[in-house]
């Protein structure tokens, strides 16, 4: 019989053991939870995760294997993974290899084995933590020791933005847009592609007078991992351009846009990680659904003193996760339009964002 081999250690000191697949070593990040069903190649590959341990809360993970074109950006750099049941035999005629051969290749460790109910009630109640994934053999307090000593990293927007800038074009493009890479999804740009968009891709610190020069129809703040206050060049570089040009915001975007405009963000303690939030569209009154996978939000009582209207409330606990400056052309949500993984009720973002380059144009 197989003999557990690596334990997860919480920060406040629970431990338990488990089965390690993927890169074989240590890793201490933060530790958050995710609902979603299926989509855990999306989540894996989502910059928004740097530096976090996953738990999934679904229980079999990798029964469809890993597959080429579904990563949302190439270079993974989540801490780790945490599952209850571990399918090392995908059947899906898409796969070409296994999640495990993929964490290994991407140097992620992970541990199946482990009562993730239990673990995620934990992280709930007792809110956001830092853990770590161990080798068995080492004790409780050696591990405490290790989470204590390993510093905390407030630069994780420069460790996945692109260092250069770089594109993606359409045939027969009609508008030319510019992405703000703080960990943009490729399925982001994608989106854009599919709208008659050419896209440039350029890093989170480039300058005002840079972005004005490519001569954009509209600017795209993407999302991506730490808190928006790491960032101040992008809240700075919004400041300068918005009014200019249709400016859209998405998750660590929608925070840097409501930052600019004089609003709080906060930390949420237990985070939003799933991928299906019912969300309502305040402007319809319809129920909408999104995935999510942030730790912070606005503070409600701050927006009142800002031009920023409230467009989207998370119906679960009644956070504004959607907002809105129709004097400058500028809009964000907190949750992911683009829709992967999670449900693609909220695509017509990306129309709204065509509409108010194709009114900017003609204006």
């Amino acid at each position: 019989m197989k003999q557990p081999n690596k334990k997860l250690v919480l920060e406040n000191g629970h431990e338990m053991v488990g089965y390690g697949f993927g890169a074989d070593r240590n890793s201490v990040c933060e530790i958050v939870f995710n609902t979603s069903v299926v989509g855990y190649q999306e989540i894996l590959s989502d910059p928004s995760y740097t530096d976090h341990i996953i738990v999934m809360t679904y229980p079999p993970i990798g029964n469809y294997g890993i597959t080429d074109e579904d990563f949302e950006t190439r270079v993974l750099q989540t801490g780790g993974l945490v599952v209850r049941d571990y399918c090392d035999t995908p059947s899906n005629f898409r796969y070409t290899k296994t999640i495990s051969e993929m964490m290994e290749e991407q140097n992620i460790p992970g541990i199946s084995g482990v009562d993730t109910r239990m673990l995620t009630r934990i992280i709930r109640e007792e809110g956001a933590q830092r853990a770590a994934i161990v080798p068995v053999e080492m004790s409780k307090e050696e591990a405490l020791k290790l989470i204590a000593d390993t510093p905390v990293n407030s630069e994780l927007v420069r460790k996945v933005s692109c260092r250069k800038r770089w594109y993606s074009r359409t045939p027969n493009h009609r508008f030319d847009v510019v992405v703000i890479d703080c960990g943009v999804k490729q399925h982001v740009i994608s989106a854009l592609n599919r709208r008659g968009c050419n896209v440039v891709i350029v890093p989170f610190d480039t300058p005002a007078e840079d972005i004005v020069a490519f001569n954009p129809h509209g600017l795209l703040i993407a999302g991506g991992p730490g808190a928006p206050q790491d960032v101040p060049q992008v809240e700075q570089l919004i400041s300068e351009l918005r009014g200019r040009m249709p400016m859209m915001g998405i998750s660590l975007g929608h925070q840097l846009i409501a930052l600019s405009y004089g609003a709080k963000v906060v930390k949420n303690s237990k985070g939003n990680h799933t991928g299906s939030y019912p969300i309502r569209n305040l402007c319809t009154n319809h129920i909408e659904t999104a995935g999510m996978s942030h730790m912070f939000k606005l503070d409600e009582e701050s927006l009142k003193d800002t031009p920023l209207e409230a467009t989207h409330v998370n119906v679960l606990d009644g956070a504004v996760v959607g907002t809105e400056c129709r004097r400058d052309k500028v809009f964000s949500v907190e949750f992911h339009p683009e829709g992967a993984p999670g449900a693609r009720d909220c695509a017509y973002l990306f129309d709204k964002f065509i509409k108010l380059m194709e009114e900017n144009q003609y204006a």
